[in-house]
């Protein structure tokens, strides 16, 4: 069962507001690569759940997250519809961003560790 993003027109106050935080932009750097559970982004993170589930809800609020259910585990991706500054904004985190030492660091995890993360 997909839930789309809970805002398709967030406010751009918003907007950059889930931008603003560094665990937030690491999360969205490991969505650009593929989708996630929670408990992988906690993996990959070296974070506890209740905060990346906190940091996904401000995701979500800002339109910048989908949801996946199946079964008991939540997916979570990018969407595929994104506004124009989404668009630009997220591409900025995959491709300008992507220098920044801890976005590579946790893209390097997340590639290190694809065949033995729990959910996949």
């Amino acid at each position: 069962m997909m839930v789309a993003a809970k805002s398709q027109h967030p406010t751009p106050t918003g907007l950059f507001g889930a931008f603003s935080d560094e665990t937030r932009l690491r999360i969205l750097n490991l969505l650009c690569v593929r989708e996630l559970c929670v408990c992988d982004i906690c993996e990959v993170l070296g974070e506890i759940q209740p905060k990346v589930s906190r940091h996904l809800a401000i995701l979500r609020s800002a339109g910048l997250l989908r949801v996946r259910r199946e079964g008991k585990w939540k997916f979570y991706s990018l969407p595929k519809q994104r506004s124009p500054i989404q668009a630009k904004l997220l591409g900025c985190v995959e491709t300008c961003l992507s220098g920044i030492e801890v976005l590579a660091a946790d893209r390097a995890r997340l590639d290190s560790r694809s065949v033995n993360l729990r959910c996949a």
